[in-house]
């Protein structure tokens, strides 16, 4: 179900935009786009023009290319939309077509099951899904523990583990379930799911406009309106003049002069680059977040499970006396095994690994009783030949060792303030009366996180980590991770006014959570990114959700932010530019016949004022499709400083945007004259 990425010029997408290009002349979608639909309005009064001179013998040759090249100039504008819409419409109907029609086993309020399409399922509704089952919805699991294979929402191919009771407890519907058993509270209705939502935001068109995607409407219809008053004024002044000037060729100039260009692209370019999240795994529920994004200056990133793994690992044995860490790695090994927790687990996999062990070769030994772990009790144990061994917190086994009149020794005291002072977790190990030593339990910090928080800090982004974790423990894994600053024993509150401290500075913050305790904030940070696999509250809060669970993948959010931001400034500053050649085009030819000393202006040298207006008209028109590609790919985004970003715009579209069409005119005016079109 995860969704494929689709070549821009499939003979199927393009011929459907074509049908869409012209449906959308209709000028109630039209007034949609302020500047194309002005163009739309003139170009009908040329057309009008061009019929009259059909019938009266008027310069119908002339005219009539006019028009011609206006409505290719509205055709194409609505192509460029029609095709990123479309590339939505594609990519949806696949994801349909991968929808399977799967069965839930429904819990009844007397404890039995029934097997219901999951179609049927409603919010609340518990079911029961096991091994080789698909997860039928969106939902939390409630009681167990399963390992889920995610490839088909997500494309990642290793299973994680979802259980119940953490911040690991969300499943999305279409996920299969490879191992185990879990009871899973449905928290969406059919039509509410994140499929459901993937399918609604592929499906472009109905993305509104973010204030950005405004403000540049606003900029283009003020240029707009500036231009008709310029060419209202030059009909009063070539009027006074004595200059007769064909109604055509003012529709001509004032349509070159208006940014046509980057009003006929600005929807694709904003459409494409809400495709461009989907391909990186990400659900939006507002574009305006995609935007937001590319401003960012401040992440907030929750520890526990967004910076590290989630829970602490056992990373090393280290023995109360020398010479004595086999017997410490093989007590721990056993008395971990009645340990369910992530952490017992993983001082089982670390034992093996040193004791060179594999999993079938573990045996209970005969006779043997296990002490199961407990919140109450904090060890775990085992029982043998009259023996006993406890793994657990340090004040539990004091209690422990003590109740056999042994006490710690001040070396395991050491240990224990050392690894606590360095801001993991300390375990002790102990049989009867003695402590054999001390299992280091530490939080993983996330392969690679590292590195991105570098690019995010390259980029002029300030990384700040917020936990609940003493100072010390912050302190190492903030370090480790190279965050640029740390909050430390951070309740739900300190965290959203955190947030709202920086925004009344002016920030544009970023909040990457996945737990309930993250909600408040999620909801106030003006980027809020959650973890699909995270709790439903903090999905609910969010305004986009990583499909991934990968919290490094905020790097990919940001650019893709930036990259709409400088796709739309960098076509904005090429169709500025543009009206330059496009005046020394037209202008001369309008009044060089009354004034020689315009030719001065002339600087292309076209062959006739006729073929000079016919020409920019042309090149105005053909620019459109040949920037279709690049406005649905979008410009590539290179961190770097604000000026320097600034420079290579203006070097590159800028002055492009000056040379290219000198060139292409020039080369449009030689055709004509060849093909003695005028």
């Amino acid at each position: 179900m995860q969704p494929k990425r689709l070549r821009i010029w499939q003979s199927k997408l393009v011929l459907q935009a074509m049908k869409d290009s012209v449906k959308k002349l209709n000028p109630m979608a039209m007034m949609k786009n302020p500047v194309m639909f002005i163009v739309e309005i003139v170009t009908i009064i040329t057309s009008m023009i061009t019929l009259s001179d059909l019938l009266t013998g008027g310069n119908f040759k002339y005219d009539g290319q006019i028009t011609f090249w206006l409505w290719f100039t509205i055709i194409f504008a609505n192509f460029a939309e029609s095709l990123a819409e479309g590339q939505g419409r594609a990519q949806a109907e696949s994801l349909r077509k991968n929808r399977s029609e799967a069965f839930a086993k429904k819990l009844l309020a007397d404890g039995r099951s029934e097997r219901i399409p999951a179609l049927q399922l409603r919010k609340g509704d518990v079911v029961v899904v096991e091994g080789g089952d698909p997860v039928p919805g969106d939902g939390e699991v409630i009681e167990g523990t399963a390992l889920i294979d995610e490839s088909a929402i997500t494309g990642e191919s290793a299973p994680v583990i979802r259980e119940a009771g953490g911040d690991r407890s969300g499943v999305t519907g279409g996920t299969r379930v490879l191992s185990g058993r879990i009871k899973v509270r449905i928290t969406a209705n059919p039509g509410e799911t994140f499929f459901d939502q993937m399918i609604s935001m592929v499906e472009g068109a109905k993305r509104q406009k973010t204030p950005n995607e405004k403000a540049l409407d606003v900029l283009l219809v003020g240029l707009t309106v500036t231009f008709i008053v310029v060419v209202v004024t030059l009909v009063f002044f070539a009027g006074y003049m004595s200059v007769k000037v064909a109604v055509s060729t003012l529709i001509a100039l004032l349509v070159c002069l208006m940014p046509t260009t980057i009003g006929g692209l600005l929807p694709a370019i904003g459409i494409a680059g809400m495709d461009r999240l989907l391909q990186n795994n990400f659900i939006a529920m507002s574009g305006r977040a995609v935007e937001a994004a590319g401003d960012v200056d401040v992440v907030l990133m929750d520890k526990t499970g967004t910076i590290t793994l989630g829970n602490r690992m056992a990373t090393d044995f280290l023995p109360a006396e020398e010479g004595d860490k086999a017997a410490l790695v093989q007590a721990a090994l056993l008395s971990s095994l009645a340990d369910e927790t992530p952490e017992g687990r993983s001082i089982v996999v670390l034992a093996k690994e040193q004791l060179g062990v594999r999993g079938r070769d573990i045996r209970a030994p005969e006779g043997a009783s296990f002490f199961p772990f407990s919140a109450e009790k904090r060890m775990s144990g085992i029982n043998w030949t009259g023996h006993q061994i406890r793994k657990g917190s340090p004040a539990a086994i004091a209690g422990f060792v003590a109740s056999h009149n042994g006490k710690v020794t001040e070396k395991v005291q050491r240990i224990t303030a050392e690894i606590s002072h360095e801001g993991s977790t300390p375990l002790l190990v102990a049989e009867d009366d003695r402590v054999l030593g001390v299992i280091r339990l530490k939080d993983v910090v996330k392969e690679g996180i590292r590195g991105r928080i570098s690019q995010l800090r390259h980029m002029g982004i300030r990384s700040v980590m917020i936990t609940g974790d003493n100072p010390l423990t912050a302190a190492t894994i903030a370090a480790e991770a190279g965050i640029d600053d740390f909050i430390a024993e951070a309740k739900p509150d300190i965290k959203l006014e955190l947030i709202r401290q920086y925004q009344s500075r002016g920030h544009l913050v970023a909040m990457i959570g996945d737990g309930t305790n993250d909600a408040p904030a999620l909801a106030q940070a003006d980027v809020a990114v959650a973890m699909n696999a995270g709790t439903q509250a903090a999905r609910e809060a969010a305004n986009i959700v990583d499909l991934d669970s990968n919290p490094t993948k905020l790097l990919d959010i940001v650019e893709i932010g930036k990259q709409i931001l400088i796709t739309r400034g960098s076509l904005t500053t090429f169709s500025v530019a543009n009206d330059v050649s496009k005046y020394f085009a037209i202008i001369p030819a309008i009044f060089v016949t009354q004034y020689a000393a315009l030719s001065i202006l002339d600087i292309m040298h076209l062959s006739s004022p006729e073929s000079a207006v016919l020409s920019a008209v042309i090149f105005n028109a053909i620019i459109i499709p040949m920037l279709i590609p690049l406005a649905l790919r979008g410009v590539r985004y290179r961190p770097s400083t604000a000026s320097v970003l600034l420079r290579r715009n203006l070097l590159v579209y800028g002055l492009g945007g000056l040379v290219l069409p000198f060139a292409g005119i020039k080369l449009i005016d030689l055709f004509i004259s060849f093909m003695k079109l005028i």
